[in-house]
């Protein structure tokens, strides 16, 4: 009964080694190189196309919490500064070392 579980347990064994082995063997071919780098540009199209569609959608509503104006048809680009300029904030009112996050928080434009 032992010689035969040691046979099957062997024989398991040496076909698994051999269906891993082919596996690798065809991953490092051209083919599945070729292969891996088309999966990997598909992949970085799909992730783009995702980052784009969430800023398209995100964009509203920023422009809305900061108060700025939606852009004219067809133009991407933001309206010119205003004239008096962001407001300045001192330093010593925000522990943030980044005050326009504070400003965000705030809610102020």
């Amino acid at each position: 009964m032992t010689r035969g579980l040691w046979f099957f347990a062997g024989a398991g064994a040496g076909l698994y080694a051999a269906v891993r082995g082919r596996r690798a063997a065809e991953a490092l071919s051209a083919d599945g190189m070729r292969d891996r780098v088309n999966g990997l540009v598909a992949g970085a199209r799909l992730l783009r196309q995702e980052v784009a569609q969430g800023a398209a959608e995100a964009e509203p509503v920023i422009r809305e919490r900061l108060g700025v104006p939606g852009p004219a048809a067809g133009s991407r680009a933001l309206p010119p500064p205003r004239p008096d300029g962001p407001r300045a904030v001192p330093a010593t009112h925000h522990p943030d070392p980044l005050p326009e996050t504070a400003l965000l928080e705030r809610g102020t434009p």
